[in-house]
């Protein structure tokens, strides 16, 4: 297992330099220091606290995914969040998602399995949310000439991540209200597969749906719904506060079609805190709008520290305030 890991690790890190690479192969860095230095710094502080304004309708959106499980006070979830959002920054194998729901787990003495199941329907949402922003953004923003290939394969790719969710979601509730038929389809699809796999697989799924326990109350739906949409509009506003430091006075569906560019980038392999593929997939939004190469690296790197260096900071505090350390969470990570 080790080895996988660190396979994975170097691997993530190849990808990261070879993007670097890629976009400071051809960039004057003096042009670049006195981008940097004539930015409105101004927006830039309000594109930080959008940021940590998403984390906190995140901590909501999960109150109510968790409701019928505990009722949870804000602070714990809130702290989880950035715990979860910091060791995605730090620590290798995108750790985050697990690290959330160990950190609250242990905190209100809930089981892991459960809150990582809440999770996953907390991915959904987010899932289902930038489909919308991608829609939106292709049938209202006007690309320049000689990008209606690239339009025509955005749109390809969000009709296929559409029905690949559409599929999750099936799969999720036969698994819920038709549960042993169908871990008995799983158990067959995996008979290729070495007997190990299914030992392993079919009581973590059947202990994984176990974990999924939604309310059924239309409030708790509607407070789902607004959370979902406030948090990426938060996101949104956070891009769009940053293409206004550097003086990139775009359309909000531009602002769109960056943030769904710069969600795909972090689905590539890379090193922790997508450093490399985050970048250049910004960079080559914004060269979509004919904005200048300087001007755009400092965009991108400015718009990626709002999302790194302030959360490692909260994420480091609320460590030492739930007295936790790196090297547990990676421990728990390991005997899991």
């Amino acid at each position: 297992m080790r080895t996988k890991i660190n396979i994975k690790f170097w691997l993530g890190i190849g990808i990261s330099l070879f993007f670097m690479v890629l976009l400071l192969d051809k960039i004057d860095f003096r042009k670049l220091g006195a981008a940097l230095e004539s930015a409105d710094y101004r927006y830039v502080f309000l594109a930080v606290c959008f940021t940590f304004a998403s984390y906190f309708l995140r901590a909501v959106r999960w109150r109510y995914l968790l409701i019928t499980e505990k009722s949870i006070h804000l602070s714990s979830l809130y702290s989880a969040t950035i715990i979860g959002y910091m060791a995605n920054n730090l620590l290798p194998a995108r750790l985050g998602e697990f690290v959330r729901a160990y950190t609250l787990a242990r905190r209100e003495q809930l089981e892991t399995p459960a809150v990582f199941a809440s999770l996953v329907i907390d991915r959904l949402f987010d899932g289902f949310s930038v489909l919308f922003l991608l829609l939106l953004a292709l049938f209202t923003l006007q690309l320049p000439a000689g990008m209606e290939d690239a339009a025509i394969a955005l749109r390809v790719g969000g009709a296929f991540m559409f029905l690949l969710y559409c599929v999750v979601i099936l799969f999720l509730y036969l698994l819920k209200w038709q549960t042993m038929r169908t871990l008995s389809v799983v158990k067959y699809v995996l008979k290729p597969f070495p007997q190990r796999m299914a030992d392993a697989l079919i009581p973590l799924l059947g202990s994984f749906i176990g974990g999924i326990k939604l309310s059924s109350k239309v409030e708790h739906w509607a407070a789902l719904v607004a959370t979902s949409a406030g948090i990426w509009l938060c996101c949104l506003l956070a891009v769009d506060m940053t293409l206004k430091a550097f003086n990139a006075h775009l359309p909000i569906t531009a602002s769109m079609f960056i943030l769904v560019l710069l969600v795909f980038a972090v689905m590539v392999p890379a090193s922790p805190g997508f450093i490399g593929t985050y970048h250049y997939a910004c960079f080559k939004g914004l060269s979509v709008f004919s904005i200048p190469a300087t001007t755009s690296v400092s965009i991108a790197l400015v718009m990626h520290g709002t999302s790194f260096f302030p959360v490692i900071i909260a994420g480091l505090y609320y460590l030492w305030k739930n007295k936790l350390s790196l090297n547990e969470l990676q421990g728990a990570e390991k005997a899991r």
